[in-house]
């Protein structure tokens, strides 16, 4: 999403786009799904990788010291293929979407001047470290703390081998600077076309909900430990309240699981459709970094966000104002308590979110500060 909303960006500001993506089992090119006129304007390319994770390539990393996390993204065929379109045409700006590009700087450096900017999700190492302090399995704590290290590593080297970073938030540009990044950074947070989220609600009753990938760890971890901790303790205060939950890869046990007052509707048609007929969206991650789509998205559309600070890292949020904050067990009760004694808090907080995207998060406004940003390079 946040790479389509950025490319739309550059061909409506005049920009003469070529896209060329890995492809892989999780995340296929469905060349028919894509309008024939954006295929056109981006002349877009794709080249299968097989990231599938490979048990003795991600041990033998232990010892090399390279990180399995960044090396299993580097394809021959892919390299190929940036090399020959690198060689046919020039560029200004190569854009780099997340760190699993930055295995292919070498060749960029070979065959191409064009400036490169690396536009940053979130910092790679945090997830894991967070992942490897919130585990008890010991074990599991060991490698991926060992997981961490080697990407902190990484990112370290690599973040003044391109000419600039276009961070998701001021908090990762403050973090790249502590790691010694001496390139320019700007703030280009994730934006949305806004008016194409009517803020129609599709449901009187309030209820609970999630959405999200459910193969992407911090989801995973955030959503069992919601499950397990804190909705038992919802559910004593709030027998009647229900919980959906909606996500692409719903893993098996999560389907099985028989919570008490837990819908489980696996990958919907819609997410729009599927968070306009929902009222508050939950969102308790535990580990991970920069900026979640999701919460965006929900605020634009009037929903009430309840998230832990991680989740809502990143965004110009007001606690009970445009969204509310909840990090402890003891906090969700506390804010659904607040909520419920006056439900038409609700819609206020739903109005005061949609605002904030309106003013902060407009793919319009984003687009252009990213467009400055490649002129000033």
């Amino acid at each position: 999403i946040a790479i389509n909303n950025i490319t739309k960006g550059f061909l409506e500001n005049g920009i003469s786009v070529k896209v060329i993506t890995i492809c892989t089992n999780k995340h296929p090119f469905q060349k028919e799904k894509i309008h024939k006129k954006f295929l056109s304007q981006t002349k877009m390319e794709a080249v299968f990788v097989d990231t599938e994770i490979n048990i003795v390539d991600a041990f033998s990393s232990l010892v090399t010291s390279d990180s399995y996390n960044i090396s299993r993204f580097f394809s021959p065929d892919f390299d190929r293929l940036l090399r020959l379109t690198l060689e046919e045409n020039t560029y200004d700006i190569v854009h780099l979407e997340s760190l699993f590009m930055t295995p292919y700087l070498g060749t960029i450096k070979r065959f191409s001047k064009a400036k490169i900017v690396l536009r940053s999700h979130n910092l790679e190492y945090m997830i894991w470290e967070r992942l490897a302090n919130s585990t008890t399995n010991k074990a599991k704590k060991v490698y991926l703390k060992i997981l961490a290290k080697q990407l902190k590593q990484y990112e370290t080297n690599v973040i003044n081998d391109v000419d600039g970073i276009a961070a998701i938030t001021d908090e990762d540009g403050d973090k790249y600077q502590k790691l010694g990044c001496n390139k320019p950074i700007i703030t280009v947070p994730f934006g949305i076309e806004v008016n194409q989220f009517k803020t129609e609600s599709n449901n009187s009753t309030i209820d609970l909900f999630h959405i999200g990938s459910m193969d992407w760890k911090p989801n995973l971890e955030g959503i069992a430990w919601f499950g397990e901790s804190v909705w038992p303790k919802i559910q004593e205060v709030f027998p009647n309240l229900k919980f959906n939950l909606a996500g692409r890869n719903m893993p098996d046990w999560l389907l099985k699981t028989n919570w008490k007052n837990i819908i489980n509707n696996g990958e919907v048609l819609s997410a729009k459709d599927f968070i306009s007929s929902h009222s508050i969206m939950v969102v308790p991650l535990l580990s991970a970094g920069g900026m979640r789509i999701k919460i965006i998205e929900g605020m634009a559309l009037e929903r009430v966000i309840i998230s832990t600070s991680i989740g809502a890292e990143g965004i110009d949020y007001q606690d009970r104002e445009n969204i509310l904050i909840a990090d402890k067990k003891s906090d969700f009760i506390k804010q659904l308590t607040w909520l419920f004694e006056d439900t038409s808090r609700i819609k206020k907080i739903g109005v005061n979110a949609r605002k904030l995207v309106e003013s902060k998060y407009n793919n319009d406004i984003i687009n252009e500060q990213l467009v400055q940003f490649y002129q000033s390079l």
